[in-house]
């Protein structure tokens, strides 16, 4: 039963998961510690007030606290922009770049007539039956 654990521990999916749950945490404290050291100052110097918890009201002795979930709603837009702009459009880029172009098939050419791929040593296109030039590519 010890190997049996041993196994499931060190499987890939399982390292794999760990690696990406502990990347994961030490890459949220850096958005979070962003959002709120950065982002939110620059809003409460262009709003006023980057806190909300204060605002509430009250219906029959309920105390409606509508300012905590405004300060979560903002806080959540805040830091799926930041991802966005900094992560997700960057790495977009990236992968773009790296796309390499297919490579043209050099077995066959396209027909003049009907613009069809045809084996290059055909003579005639066998969709539209137009006598090809012999040879290379045309």
């Amino acid at each position: 039963m010890l190997n049996d654990f041993k196994q499931f521990i060190l499987r890939g999916n399982v390292v794999d998961l760990a690696v990406a749950v502990v990347i994961g945490a030490a890459f949220g404290a850096v958005v979070t510690s962003m959002v709120e050291d950065i982002v939110t100052p620059v809003i409460a110097a262009i709003g006023g007030q980057p806190d909300f918890a204060g605002l509430d009201f009250t219906v029959n002795g309920s105390v409606f606290r509508y300012g905590e979930f405004l300060n979560a709603v903002i806080s959540f837009l805040v830091i799926a922009a930041v991802v966005f702009l900094l992560v997700v459009k960057p790495m977009n880029a990236v992968l773009t770049r790296m796309r390499a172009e297919p490579t043209p098939d050099p077995l066959t050419r396209k027909c003049p007539e009907c613009l069809s791929e045809v084996q290059v040593g055909a003579r005639r296109c066998p969709f539209c039956t137009s006598q090809l030039a012999t040879g290379g590519a045309t």
